[in-house]
């Protein structure tokens, strides 16, 4: 038997898949990643005060102008659309399975391909929120000002997209569903991470299924000795299961 035909076997036995997944989701969006030869990281290299500093709570209390000129150049993705994989898993889902998607990417993209369980780990940046009142804003209504900080229309006050910054702990309600998620599903895919990323990566100690699923071009360290492996892009795999 041939891994694709396990993993569509896997896929047909399952009632609850849990979908766990990384930044090489969306890389066939159109949307970097953040560590690799290409990734954002690399891409910012030129920049005085490293990344992981810009993204930081305290840079963006201190320097809101200079983290917002990162933020859109290199986190703010409008055009991106689906791909394959974000497809393929609101297909599954319309076809009577649970599907629970849980997500360290900030974009809306399963949400666009028809997902309605979706976590988000590190927070997602079509939602945003005035600091001072607190009204929330989609992107396509922010509205800066001249040093490029998007205000609220109401006070003025700065409006900040609602993801995870360094320094920040992640959404509780988010958490709270990832983890119920994960121990209720009995199938586990892995997919375009290096979980490289704590306390995200952390999170796969809560699953209490027998087989998991790894796809990612890289190798990486899992915590089942008989899990599923792909070494390969995760487009790839798809096309596999759909031919």
């Amino acid at each position: 038997m041939t891994k694709i035909q396990e993993l569509k076997d896997l896929l047909q036995e399952s009632t609850h898949l849990a979908f766990f997944g990384g930044a090489g989701v969306s890389t066939e969006s159109g949307i970097p990643d953040f560590r690799s030869a290409n990734g954002i990281f690399q891409q910012a290299t030129n920049r005085l005060v490293a990344p992981e500093e810009v993204l930081s709570k305290p840079f963006f209390a201190t320097y809101p102008s200079e983290f917002f000129d990162f933020y859109f150049k290199y986190l703010v993705y409008e055009e991106a659309q689906p791909n394959t994989c974000h497809h393929f898993l609101a297909s599954l889902e319309n076809k009577g399975q649970r599907v629970s998607v849980i997500t360290q990417n900030v974009d809306n993209l399963h949400e666009q391909a028809g997902s309605q369980e979706v976590y988000h780990l590190h927070g997602k940046s079509a939602d945003n929120y005035c600091l001072q009142c607190g009204r929330h804003y989609d992107l396509a209504d922010l509205h800066a000002d001249d040093q490029g900080i998007p205000r609220c229309p109401e006070d003025n006050g700065i409006v900040r997209p609602n993801i995870v910054l360094y320094g920040e702990t992640l959404p509780e309600s988010d958490v709270t569903g990832a983890i119920q998620a994960l121990q209720e599903a009995d199938l586990l895919i892995v997919a375009g991470t290096s979980l490289m990323v704590y306390p995200a990566a952390s999170f796969l100690g809560y699953y209490q299924g027998k087989q998991m699923v790894v796809i990612n071009k890289s190798p990486i360290t899992v915590p089942y000795s008989n899990a599923l492996v792909f070494q390969t892009s995760l487009g790839e795999v798809i096309q596999a299961l759909e031919d």
